[in-house]
C-alpha cells in the first residue's frame, strides 16, 4: 500500500470530492434505514441502525475491492426491441428493478401503515404492536440486501479515483459521518408525520427512477455522476423539506403565541373577577356600617 500519494495536493481534493458524493449519494440510504429502524423496538432502533450503516459500509469496501467485476454488471445478458423502446439487460439493471421494486412496495405500504394510525395503535394495543415491530436480524438483513441496490450508484460514483486507498477511505469517512448523524436524523423523521410521509414518498420516487433506469429509460445528462431526474428528484425533496420546517416553524409560534394569549386573557379574567369580588364585598362592608 503505498501512502504516498497523500503527499500531492490531488489526492487530498479527491478524496474530500468523493466524501461529498458517497454522502450525498447516501441519503436515500439513510432515509430507508430510518424508516426501517422505525420498526424496531425503541431500545433496539439505535444499534439497529449503526449496525445498518456498518454493513453499508462492509458492502461498498467488498465492491471497491472486486472493481474489475462491476465492469462486467453492465455487459448486456440478452437484449429486447419493441420497436419504439430497445434495451439490453445486464445484472445490474436485475439488481435495480429487483431493488426500485422493492422500495416502491416498501413506501407505500408504510404510507398504507401512517394513513391507517397503525403506529398510534401500536402503542395501545399488544396486537398491533406485534404486527408492525420486525426483529433485529431482520431490519439488519433488509438494510444490508437494499445497500447493495444503493451501492451501485454511490461504488460508481467513488470509482472515479485512480487509488483503492482513496476510495475505501472516502467511504469509510462518509459511513462514520452519517453515524454521527443518522440518530437525530431518524429521531426527527419519526417524530414529525409530516416529515415522515415525505420520507415515504421520496423513497417510492427513488424506487420508480431505479426501476427506469433498469429498463434504460433516463435522459442520459449526468450531473455529479447521477442522473439528471435523480438529481431534481433530490433538489424536489430539499424544496419541500425547507417549506415543511417553514410550516413547522409558523406553526410552533402561531400555538406559543395562542397559549400566552390564553394565559394573558385568563389573567385579565381573574383579575377582573377579584375585582369584582373586592368591590362586592366592599359593598357589603359599607351596607353593614349603614344598617348599624
Amino acid at each position: 500500500m503505498d501512502l504516498s500519494i497523500f503527499t500531492t495536493p490531488e489526492a487530498w481534493i479527491s478524496l474530500v470530492t468523493l466524501i461529498f458524493l458517497e454522502i450525498v449519494l447516501g441519503v436515500d440510504n439513510i432515509v430507508f434505514i430510518s424508516i426501517t429502524s422505525s420498526r424496531l423496538p425503541a431500545e433496539k432502533q439505535h444499534i439497529g441502525r449503526k449496525l445498518g450503516l456498518l454493513g453499508a459500509m462492509i458492502s461498498r469496501c467488498i465492491f471497491l475491492c472486486f472493481a474489475s467485476y462491476l465492469v462486467h454488471m453492465t455487459k448486456p445478458l440478452f437484449s429486447l426491441d419493441l420497436g419504439f423502446w430497445a434495451h439490453g439487460f445486464c445484472v445490474r439493471d436485475f439488481v435495480l428493478l429487483l431493488g426500485g421494486a422493492y422500495l416502491i412496495y416498501k413506501g407505500i405500504d408504510e404510507l398504507r401503515d401512517v394513513l391507517a394510525l397503525t403506529e398510534e395503535k401500536a402503542e395501545h394495543s399488544e396486537e398491533h404492536k406485534s404486527l408492525r415491530q420486525i426483529g433485529l436480524a431482520q431490519a439488519i438483513a433488509t438494510i444490508m440486501v437494499m445497500d447493495v441496490v444503493f451501492s451501485i450508484d454511490s461504488v460508481t460514483a467513488v470509482g472515479l479515483a485512480d487509488h483503492l486507498i482513496i476510495m475505501i477511505m472516502a467511504v469509510m469517512i462518509a459511513i462514520v459521518v452519517m453515524m454521527v448523524f443518522i440518530d437525530p436524523i431518524s429521531d426527527f423523521i419519526n417524530k414529525h408525520t409530516e416529515m415522515k410521509i415525505l420520507a415515504l414518498v421520496f423513497i417510492s420516487v427513488i424506487g420508480v427512477l431505479l426501476v427506469l433506469d433498469s429498463l434504460g429509460i433516463n435522459s442520459g445528462i449526468e450531473v455529479l455522476d447521477m442522473h439528471m431526474e435523480k438529481l431534481m428528484v433530490y433538489f424536489a425533496m430539499v424544496f419541500a423539506v425547507v417549506l415543511e420546517l417553514i410550516q413547522m416553524r409558523h406553526s410552533t409560534n402561531l400555538e406559543t403565541w395562542n397559549r400566552e394569549r390564553w394565559q394573558n386573557m385568563t389573567g385579565d379574567a381573574v383579575k377582573a373577577e377579584l375585582l369584582v369580588s373586592e368591590g362586592r364585598e366592599s359593598g357589603d362592608s359599607e351596607g353593614e356600617k349603614v344598617e348599624k
